[in-house]
């Protein structure tokens, strides 16, 4: 079977993207997702998203983390969107479902905004936070985040008995006022990644809780900058949640399977 696809990026956070409105490629299966997304052997991404039709809404995002998991994909969610715009399924704006129900999203001025849910609660424990915004999200906060071994230091809290059975994605992050410097061992990849939208929206809800940051926060990721904003509600509840960035087509091609 050959399977045509499109490459997307959104600051560095790589996605193989497939029109799967006909409903031939076959999502069940785990190890077809895994090769397509390993590097070198494969087309190579950190994640895999199907575009699918919805009875009443734009289209279904169905995502897949590079090691077949789902999880809510803020980057990946940004992806599909710009993806959807160039299949020509939307225009300038869309409401579409994915793993942890409806959001929508728009275009302005060269970004694309994409909403998540409203969040009301966040867990504290010692020397870091906690939330759940469609992805786990472990938030701890330092000095100097460049100096921080991310594979080691995610690796070890991702798969501590803490977090078992299900572990969390793991954010390392450093104050620079007014920026946010956000680095993410991501759960699924198994590895740092360049950039995870759900991480770093987690990072300034954490920011906006703690230590008072306004909306929106400028967030700086090692593939580039995003941008979250927000309507602070009370100390730990908020809504109106956007994250903006940018999402590029890299390159499209078909691939025998």
């Amino acid at each position: 079977m050959k399977i045509s696809f499109t490459k997307y990026q959104g600051t560095g956070n790589d996605f193989v993207l497939i029109d799967n409105r006909t409903g031939l490629f076959p999502k069940g299966n785990v190890d077809l997702i895994q090769r397509l997304t390993k590097n070198k052997f494969g087309i190579g991404a950190d994640g895999l998203i199907l575009v699918e039709n919805h009875s009443s809404l734009d289209f279904e995002m169905v995502y897949f983390n590079a090691d077949g998991s789902q999880s809510l994909c803020g980057n990946g969610s940004r992806c599909v969107v710009q993806f959807a715009k160039d299949l020509g399924i939307i225009k300038n704006q869309t409401t579409f479902s994915t793993y942890d129900g409806v959001h929508d999203a728009f275009f302005l001025e060269g970004l694309i905004h994409f909403s998540l849910q409203d969040l009301n609660e966040i867990l504290s424990g010692e020397n870091y936070f906690f939330i759940n915004n469609g992805s786990p999200h472990y938030v701890t906060f330092v000095a100097d985040v460049e100096k921080i071994d991310v594979g080691h230091a995610g690796a070890e809290v991702r798969y501590s008995k803490e977090f078992a059975p299900a572990g969390t994605n793991v954010n390392f992050v450093e104050i620079d006022h007014p920026l946010l410097k956000v680095r993410t061992y991501e759960r699924g990849v198994e590895a740092e990644t360049l950039s995870c939208g759900t991480g770093v929206t987690a990072s300034a809800m954490v920011a906006a809780s703690a230590f008072e940051m306004e909306s929106p926060v400028t967030i700086e990721t090692q593939g580039g900058q995003l941008f979250v904003s927000f309507v602070k509600e009370g100390p730990t509840s908020f809504s109106d949640i956007y994250l903006a960035g940018t999402a590029i087509k890299v390159f499209e091609g078909s691939i025998d399977v």
